[in-house]
């Protein structure tokens, strides 16, 4: 059995120096209503904390839009356009990297933004989340053009605000071992990672003032998958995080 040892005693820390975890969780690749989804927006539910909802626009289906209207605990998001890879086969997979024209990217990620708010109206957050959490650096300028004001990628973030208008808050925490074919990565390594992300904020070598941020997949998820997101949800929850739901306005 996995000990958790590490991170509930470094949480005991947050706690006794009387600091607080801003604390936000992203979802990827929606496009349908399914038990997944189901599953999803329930633990949700139990754990007080919504989850940020990231829709592929292309894809995204009208069941997908009446669950998300029936469900406070799902906030959607624009997840890049259509999911598509356009990388080359030499390089890491991108729908939104530096191998198309610029104008074309910018396009795409606007009418990504309209596409989600034609089923979503008002629910839908201006958060962009490119897939692969690959964009090209001369596209994030260009986002809150699009009518974006926050950009989610993955790893702390280097900066605060990339380009004037926009605000980066990424995930940190992914469960799921992709380059092993799948499954939940080996438990203590979650633990230890998590932990190290809460040292280096509290030692100040991070920016803690970005809320952590946990990342998942409900379309793949096994057992194992689904537990440990419970039991790290319940555990941060029941710590010093509190739940961090981005704004609709952009930053001033």
């Amino acid at each position: 059995m996995t000990d958790w040892t590490p991170l509930a005693t470094e949480l005991q820390q947050w706690q006794a120096e009387g600091l607080k975890l801003p604390f936000w969780w992203r979802d990827d690749d929606a496009v349908s209503d399914t038990p997944a989804l189901r599953d999803l927006a329930r633990m949700a539910q139990e754990a007080g904390l919504p989850v940020h909802l990231a829709v592929i626009p292309a894809h995204a289906d009208a069941t997908l839009a009446a669950r998300v209207t029936n469900t406070p605990t799902l906030i959607p998001v624009v997840h890049g356009w259509s999911h598509d890879n356009h990388a080359p086969a030499s390089q890491k997979k991108a729908e939104f990297g530096a191998h198309r024209p610029l104008d074309v990217l910018e396009s795409e990620a606007r009418n990504g933004l309209n596409r989600l708010q034609t089923l979503f109206g008002a629910d839908v957050k201006p958060l962009f989340v490119p897939p692969w959490n690959r964009i090209a650096p001369d596209l994030v300028p260009r986002l809150p053009d699009c009518g974006f004001h926050t950009l989610s990628t993955f790893t702390p973030r280097a900066k605060a605000h990339p380009a004037p208008g926009l605000t980066q808050i990424n995930t940190h925490i992914d469960p799921i071992n992709w380059r092993g074919g799948g499954g939940l990565v080996e438990e203590s390594a979650l633990i230890a990672h998590t932990t190290k992300l809460l040292q280096d904020r509290r030692a100040g070598r991070a920016d803690a003032s970005e809320p952590l941020g946990l990342l998942t997949h409900h379309l793949v998820h096994d057992a194992s998958i689904w537990s440990f997101c419970a039991r790290l949800v319940a555990v941060l929850m029941d710590g010093p995080a509190t739940p961090w739901i981005t704004e609709k306005e952009p930053p001033k």
